[in-house]
């Protein structure tokens, strides 16, 4: 069983759902986990904590402070494999986004340097609302792990979203990501993600549309998977946390080279879905550049080619793989690309495809390999188009 002796917190929340909490709580039990459980106040008008502690055989928590004793969050947050939070209310979440603290579910989660896992639970209409898929996609890109909500008769008659997950599907995914855990456990990986900034005065630069998204959830793909991640962020707004990776913050070409260069040797393969510039100004002015009657030119200069470096200095036993954003001759562009810089993989999204690009949650890929096979995909979630890439990664050092 691949939850056997693991250690699990289940955090539970107020939602008419935390009754599902009993039912997983015996399950992870079952599994052979071990299982502390937390809740907080508000759950406590749904389920007694007497009924999970019975089943847990360990005392519950729903304050940092009983009265008697400090119960201590970091300890509990530091004690865990993987937190369970679930039912995660739409309240909660929204805390969970922006840092809150003010019970004991998210004091710990603040603390948590596990995996952490988030089970919704919410009418449809809060489900449906923007505010709420936007602190999802958020907790999404810490590094958090949705599982997805089930669906359930509404009043109406009618099947809408927002049920929490059942107890036994949040069983499987756990045991999912146990089972794929360690499979690229020893492995190191760069990942370049988001655009850079070429400076032209103190004010104002040539960049791109990139967020940095696609390159985020590959990341945090592999991390899952045990490796051990240097994530080189351009400037973007979104960020990740978690325990296998380590993020170097960049804003040029040039200082993505310099960081990709000092993080390459030790590392067992690249994977560049960075966008960066491919020209920067010959000369960046000291001071604003003012507006003036007539047209202005600005001279431009290559930057540093950061995967055909890395493609000169690559071993065998390195994996480089590469992204081909196109807008017209997409495959031979790619082909062509994979070749000249050595990859061993390079994934093609065109901007020709609805869905796939800059700024959105989904992509459409077609991922082509040196030997000459093609894997093609239909539109995705980005989460699940990592998920494509780093088995296409793990089946690679598996061959070896």
């Amino acid at each position: 069983m691949q939850l056997a002796h693991k250690k699990i917190l289940l955090a539970i929340t107020g939602s008419i759902a935390a009754y599902k909490a009993a039912f997983l709580c015996r399950l992870l039990i079952k599994q052979g986990a071990e299982v502390r459980v937390i809740m907080t106040p508000a759950s406590q008008d749904f389920i007694s904590s007497l009924t999970l502690s019975t089943l847990s055989k360990n005392k519950v928590h729903s304050s940092v402070s009983d009265g008697e004793a400090w119960n201590n969050h970091v300890e509990i947050g530091l004690w865990a494999d993987a937190m369970i939070i679930a039912p995660a209310t739409a309240n909660t979440l929204a805390k969970m986004a922006n840092g809150m603290a003010d019970n004991i579910v998210l004091a710990c989660y603040l603390s948590a340097k596990c995996p952490v896992f988030f089970a919704p639970a919410m009418d449809l209409d809060m489900w449906k609302h923007p505010s709420a898929i936007n602190n999802i996609a958020k907790l999404e890109s810490y590094g958090n792990i949705l599982i997805p909500v089930g669906t359930g008769e509404l009043a109406s008659g009618l099947v809408g979203d927002g049920r929490m997950a059942e107890p036994e599907a949040i069983i499987d995914q756990l045991s999912t990501y146990f089972d794929a855990e360690k499979s690229l456990l020893g492995k190191k990986f760069i990942v370049t993600a988001g655009p850079t900034r070429e400076a032209l005065d103190p004010v104002r630069f040539i960049g791109n549309r990139s967020t940095g998204k696609m390159g985020i959830e590959i990341a945090a793909c592999l991390a899952n998977m045990g490796a051990k991640v240097s994530l080189i962020l351009g400037p973007t707004h979104l960020s990740i946390s978690h325990i296998n990776i380590r993020t170097i913050n960049v804003v040029s070409a040039n200082e993505m080279y310099k960081a990709c260069i000092a993080e390459y040797n030790d590392a067992n393969g690249a994977i560049m879905a960075a966008a960066v510039a491919d020209y920067k100004p010959k000369e960046i002015s000291d001071t604003k550049i003012k507006k003036k009657s007539d047209d202005m030119s600005i001279a431009l200069e290559r930057t540093q080619d950061i995967a055909a470096a890395l493609g000169k200095i690559k071993t065998k036993d390195q994996i480089n793989v590469g992204f081909a954003l196109e807008t017209n001759n997409e495959e031979s562009n790619a082909l062509g690309k994979l070749q000249r810089k050595n990859f061993d993989f390079i994934v093609l999204n065109s901007l020709n495809d609805k869905g796939a690009g800059f700024g959105g949650n989904t992509n459409k890929v077609n991922i082509y390999t040196k030997e000459g096979k093609k894997h093609s995909y239909p539109l995705k979630s980005k989460k699940e188009v990592a998920e494509d890439i780093c088995q296409l990664i793990f089946s690679y050092f598996k061959s070896k």
